[in-house]
C-alpha cells in the first residue's frame, strides 16, 4: 500500500464545472439557467440550441466530468490520498448549492475547488467564484454552517496539462499525410471573449492588451511549439485563434477566428493545419461542434487537410497533476515550503486571487478570493 498522503486542512475537493443538458428536453432550460437576466425569449434560445440537438440534446461535458472524476477516484487510491471528491455544476445537474448542502450534510469544514477551466478570465475564473458565493448565500440563509472553499490555482502551465497537449499536437501531425506533414502550421485554439474582458484578466499589473488571458494561452502555445519542434526536428509557424463566439456583433471580441484563419492559411499556400485547443480541458460542444464540425466542414471545403489534436480530458497525467496542486496548496496552507511546479515563462500563478483580478462590469460577491466575504 503507498504511504499515505496528507491534504490536511482540507477535508475535501469540489469538481466545479459548468454543465451541460443530457437530453432534448434539458437543452432549453438547460440555456435559460446559462442566459438568466438576460431576457432572451425562448424560441431565440433554441435556435442557439441547434448544436446540442444536433448531438441529441445531449452535451459531452458531463460524461467527460465523470470520466475526470474516475480518473481522480484512481490516482488517489493509487497513491494513498484519503480525499473525497465531490462534483457541481453551475449551469445543471448536479448544481453547485445541492453539492455544497451535500458536503455540509458530511462535515466538510475547509475544500479545494477545482475549476474545468485552466486559464485567468472573468468566465473562467471569477465567474466560478461569483457562482461559489451565491451558492454560500444560499446556504447561509438556510441556516447552514457554511465551509470554508479555497480555489486551486490555475493550472494552464503545469506539466501535467501541457503535457497531454503535446503528444495530442504530435499525434495529429503524425496523422497527416507525408506529403503535407513537415509543411503543416499549427492553430491554438480557445474560447474567444471580449476584448474589455480579455484586457482585464488576470491580476491588475497584468492587465493591458489581451491581459493575462492572452498571455497565458500564448505561453502554452510555445511551449508547446517548442516541445513538438525538439521532437520532430521541425519547426512549424503557429497562431494563437479564437473560437465560440457568442456575443453581439457590435462589442470586440478576440481575433482571428478559426475558420477565418484557415481561410487565410489556405490562401497563404499552407499544406495542413492541426488544431489545437489548448484553451479547452476536454472535448466538450465548443470542440466537438465548433472544430470537429464546424472549422473541418470549412477547411473540407476549402480542400485542406486538417486534423484536430485531443485536449487533456481524463489523463492520468492530468489527475496526477490535480493530486500534485492540492498537496502543494495544503503545503502552503499548512506553512510548509513549497515549490510550485510549473513550466514556461511566466511561473506558477497566484494561490488566491487578489482584488482588482478579472474583474464582472457590475461589481459582486466572489467567494474563494481575497475579497471574498466568505473568508
Amino acid at each position: 500500500m503507498p504511504d499515505a498522503l496528507d491534504a490536511t486542512p482540507y477535508d475535501a475537493l469540489l469538481l466545479l464545472s459548468f454543465g451541460g443538458p443530457e437530453g432534448p428536453d434539458d437543452v432549453v432550460p438547460f440555456l435559460e439557467n446559462v442566459t438568466r437576466g438576460r431576457g432572451i425569449p425562448k424560441e431565440r434560445l433554441k435556435e442557439v440550441g441547434r448544436h446540442y440537438f444536433l448531438f441529441g440534446g445531449v452535451s459531452p461535458i458531463n460524461d467527460q466530468n465523470r470520466a475526470l472524476l474516475a480518473a481522480l477516484h484512481k490516482d488517489f487510491a493509487e497513491h494513498g490520498l484519503d480525499l473525497p471528491v465531490y462534483w457541481g455544476n453551475r449551469n445543471w445537474a448536479p448544481y453547485l448549492t445541492d453539492t455544497l448542502r451535500e458536503l455540509v450534510a458530511d462535515g466538510r469544514r475547509r475544500v479545494l475547488a477545482l475549476a474545468t477551466s485552466a486559464y485567468a478570465s472573468y468566465s473562467g475564473c471569477r465567474q466560478y467564484r461569483e457562482n461559489l458565493a451565491d451558492a454560500l448565500a444560499t446556504l447561509q440563509a438556510e441556516g447552514l454552517d457554511l465551509p470554508r472553499i479555497d480555489k486551486l490555482r490555475h493550472y494552464f502551465n503545469h506539466p501535467g496539462f501541457v503535457e497531454p497537449m503535446i503528444d495530442g499536437v504530435l499525434e495529429s501531425l503524425a496523422d497527416l499525410p507525408e506529403d503535407v506533414r513537415d509543411g503543416a502550421h499549427i492553430a491554438f485554439t480557445t474560447h474567444s471573449i471580449p476584448t474589455s474582458a480579455a484586457d482585464t484578466s488576470g491580476p491588475v499589473p497584468a492587465h493591458g492588451e489581451g491581459g493575462a488571458y492572452v498571455e497565458q494561452h500564448l505561453d502554452v502555445a510555445q511551449l508547446i511549439a517548442d516541445a513538438v519542434r525538439e521532437r520532430t526536428g521541425v519547426d512549424h509557424p503557429w497562431r494563437l485563434v479564437y473560437q465560440s463566439r457568442s456575443g453581439a456583433p457590435h462589442i470586440p471580441w478576440l481575433e482571428p477566428d478559426i475558420c477565418d484563419h484557415l481561410e487565410e492559411r489556405h490562401a497563404a499556400g499552407v499544406p495542413a493545419v492541426v488544431m489545437a485547443p489548448i484553451g479547452f480541458v476536454s472535448d466538450h460542444m465548443e470542440v466537438r461542434y465548433d472544430l470537429d464540425t464546424e472549422a473541418t466542414a470549412k477547411a473540407a471545403e476549402l480542400g485542406l487537410p486538417v486534423r484536430r489534436s485531443a485536449t487533456v480530458g481524463a489523463d492520468p497525467r492530468f489527475a496526477a497533476a490535480i493530486r500534485e496542486l492540492i498537496l502543494e496548496r495544503a503545503a502552503a496552507e499548512s506553512g510548509r515550503a513549497v515549490t510550485p511546479c510549473a513550466l514556461g515563462a511566466l511561473g506558477a500563478s497566484h494561490d488566491v486571487c487578489p482584488v482588482g483580478c478579472c474583474p464582472a462590469r457590475a461589481p459582486k460577491p466572489a467567494a474563494a478570493g481575497a475579497d471574498s466575504p466568505y473568508a
